[in-house]
C-alpha cells in the first residue's frame, strides 16, 4: 500500500506546462515574449478601456443620455387585497391583524425595513385589521367595506429606523 501512494501522478494530459515567456531564445518565447514587433501591445503599461472600440466613437458615448434619478423617490413594497384575502384563504393568516411584519414572516414582502403600501385588486371579505404605510383609496374602500380598518404607519419613522 506504501509502494502505491508514493507512485501516484496526475493523468496523461490532465496538467499543462505553464508559458514561461521571455526566457531566451531556447524557450521559443523569448525575444518579443510573445507580444509582437512594435506598437501599443507590446509596450509595457500597455491595455484597451473597457469601452475602446479601435478608435470609434465608443457606444458608451454614441447613445444620448436621457430622463434624470428622482433623489426623492419612496420606494414601496406593493400588496393588493386580494393577495390578503388567498392568505385568509389558504389560512396563513390566523388573526385579523396584518402590518408589514407579518407580511415579512409570511415572505410577501422582501425587506423587514419595506415600506409597504396596500393596492385595491382583487376581492377582499374577510375582516381584517390592516397597518401599512400607504393605501390606495380602492383598497381603503375594500377593507373598510368588508368590516375591516385601515391605520397608516408614517413613513418618515419608518425611513429614520432605516
Amino acid at each position: 500500500m506504501k509502494d502505491i501512494l508514493s507512485n501516484l501522478t496526475y493523468a496523461k494530459g490532465s496538467r499543462k506546462k505553464k508559458k514561461r515567456i521571455g526566457r531566451g531564445q531556447g524557450s521559443g518565447h523569448g525575444g518579443t515574449a510573445t507580444r509582437g514587433h512594435k506598437g501599443q501591445g507590446s509596450r509595457s503599461g500597455s491595455g484597451y478601456k473597457r469601452n475602446f472600440e479601435g478608435g470609434q466613437m465608443p457606444l458608451v458615448r454614441r447613445i444620448p443620455k436621457f430622463g434624470f434619478t428622482n433623489i426623492n423617490r419612496i420606494e414601496y413594497a406593493v400588496v393588493n387585497v386580494g393577495l390578503l384575502q388567498k392568505c385568509v384563504d389558504d389560512k396563513k393568516i390566523s388573526d385579523e391583524k396584518i402590518t408589514p411584519e407579518v407580511l415579512y414572516a409570511l415572505g410577501i414582502v422582501s425587506s423587514k425595513k419595506a415600506l409597504v403600501k396596500i393596492l385595491g385588486d382583487g376581492e377582499l371579505k374577510a375582516k381584517l385589521a390592516v397597518t401599512a404605510h400607504k393605501f390606495s383609496k380602492s383598497a381603503a374602500e375594500k377593507i373598510n367595506n368588508a368590516g375591516g380598518t385601515t391605520a397608516e404607519i408614517s413613513a418618515e419613522k419608518s425611513a429614520a429606523k432605516k
